[in-house]
């Protein structure tokens, strides 16, 4: 007896991915970031031959350790990063959302 033939499901793809306009404004960067950039090199000098990965634990412990107080500096560059961000954008989005014409060719 003949196998029969099955037909196979077409499979979902992953989905294309947009391409992001290299001239829309970068986004804020968080608290966080502001003080792992700002500790980045001290954590290195203080562990010569340290992994990338040991790097962001020890940084990660540090911001954990940090109280209200401490974290402030940070979380007021973010908050002014965030609206640098925000006016970026809002001048992007005005420049860039100008309708295309529609052209009618049959």
């Amino acid at each position: 007896m003949p196998k029969e033939k099955t037909t196979k499901r077409a499979t979902k793809g992953r989905a294309e991915k947009k391409k992001k306009d290299p001239n829309a404004p970068k986004r804020g960067l968080s608290a966080y970031m502001f003080f792992a950039n700002e500790q980045r090199e001290n954590v290195r000098e203080e562990n010569p031959g340290i992994s990338f990965g040991q790097v962001g634990k020890v940084l990660g412990e540090r911001w954990k350790a940090l109280n209200e107080k401490q974290r402030s500096p940070y979380e007021a560059k973010a908050a002014q990063d965030k609206k640098r961000y925000e006016d970026e954008k809002a001048n992007y989005n005005a420049s860039t959302l100008s309708f295309p014409e529609h052209s009618s060719q049959y």
